[in-house]
């Protein structure tokens, strides 16, 4: 019932604006507005701070099914909870109804603020510093590739407390867009995702109560891990969104498309080929599913040991697939695929930044390399 409502709103009102949006690189406050409406713009916060308290699972598959329509606006629920996530995990109950209440009632969305320019892959070696001054901080530095960046009202914020500490030295803190000395860089050019902002977050002289630090001075490090474990599924559910939506058209196409008098899905090298695209879409949700379960059974307090290797295997697995499956899309529509009067070739450009953020596939591999040799 969920998918079914979800997909209703994304093909009734998000598919069609997914090429303007596209084309245009402008948040889409409308899309933003529908899915607040039905109540799809941030589902996993609990039903305490307002929310309408859905799993893992439902929050995939509202991620899922957005994607399926425009990749640039699943990040607004996976977004939501990528900011949100190390408030649940490590914030104290004021701190979170405080935040997560705005955002479940649709009045703010939350982003996430870690890589900076020289500490991408490497997180651990960012410059941003957050000074005590009597019952305040005061951050400085700039935060890089941040989704949803001068759109959204609030920030988690990874900043060294302590430099001598290394990664333990690090603590996480809620920036807020109004703050005084809080700015942002141009918008990023990108391949794909255009209608989603990607902008530098610059913190100069933020001074910030000390109250907003989450959890522990010096657990920022562990809290953006242990967050990425979570968030890592919501890539691998915008990944597979996007490949179904290109497997989708495809197969539509293919069977109104006709060479040697007959439509092309007659031929066996076509069939094979969407065999294949189906069978990979099909492995890599499973797995994300089964991420997604491990996923609501830690946030419940079951330890999942094996956790950070299905998230990781399932943003990898999912991505790869979608890359390959958007770009076997396009191979199917031949010249008219390569047009942006057909949106495969829009999918494929969004489907590759899948493999990159939240930890590119590379780093991924890393992950679960060293989970196997723990």
């Amino acid at each position: 019932m969920l998918r079914e409502a979800v997909r209703a709103l994304a093909d009734e009102k998000i598919a069609p604006r997914a090429a303007e949006i596209d084309a245009s690189g402008e948040f889409s406050w409308d899309v933003y507005r529908d899915l607040v409406a039905a109540d799809f713009h941030a589902v996993h916060i609990p039903e305490e701070f307002g929310g309408a308290g859905a799993d893992a699972l439902a929050v995939v598959i509202v991620i899922e099914e957005v994607a399926r329509a425009c990749g640039a606006s699943s990040l607004i629920p996976a977004v939501n909870k990528l900011g949100t996530v190390p408030l649940l995990l490590s914030g104290g109950k004021e701190l979170n109804k405080r935040y997560l209440t705005p955002v479940a009632r649709g009045d703010a969305m939350f982003s996430y603020a870690l890589s900076e320019a020289e500490a991408g892959s490497d997180a651990a070696a960012m410059k941003t510093r957050a000074v005590a001054d009597g019952d305040h901080y005061v951050l400085n530095g700039a935060k890089m590739w941040i989704t949803n960046a001068g759109v959204s009202e609030f920030y988690t914020v990874m900043a060294v407390t302590d430099p001598d500490a290394g990664a333990r030295g690090i603590s996480a803190f809620v920036v807020e867009k109004s703050d005084e000395g809080v700015s942002f860089g141009p918008k990023e050019r990108k391949l794909g995702i255009k209608g989603s902002p990607t902008r530098q977050v610059i913190l100069d002289n933020v001074r910030i109560p000390a109250d907003r630090m989450i959890g522990a001075p010096g657990t920022g490090f562990i809290t953006a891990l242990a967050t990425l474990d979570h968030t890592r599924i919501t890539i691998a559910a915008q990944a597979l969104g996007i490949a179904q939506g290109a497997l989708d058209y495809a197969i539509g196409y293919v069977k109104e498309r006709k060479q040697f008098g007959r439509p092309i899905a007659d031929f066996q090298g076509v069939q094979f080929t969407l065999a294949d695209m189906a069978m990979k879409l099909e492995a890599a949700r499973q797995l994300t599913y089964a991420a997604a379960a491990k996923s609501e059974r830690a946030m419940h307090g079951e330890p999942q040991k094996d956790l950070t290797f299905f998230s990781s295997a399932a943003k990898c697995a999912a991505s790869d697939a979608a890359m390959e499956i958007t770009t076997d899309a396009v191979q199917l529509l031949g010249g008219y695929g390569y047009t942006t009067d057909y949106p495969v070739e829009r999918m494929m450009r969004d489907a590759k930044i899948t493999q990159i953020y939240e930890g590119t596939n590379q780093i991924q591999r890393v992950v679960m390399a060293r989970q196997l040799l723990k």
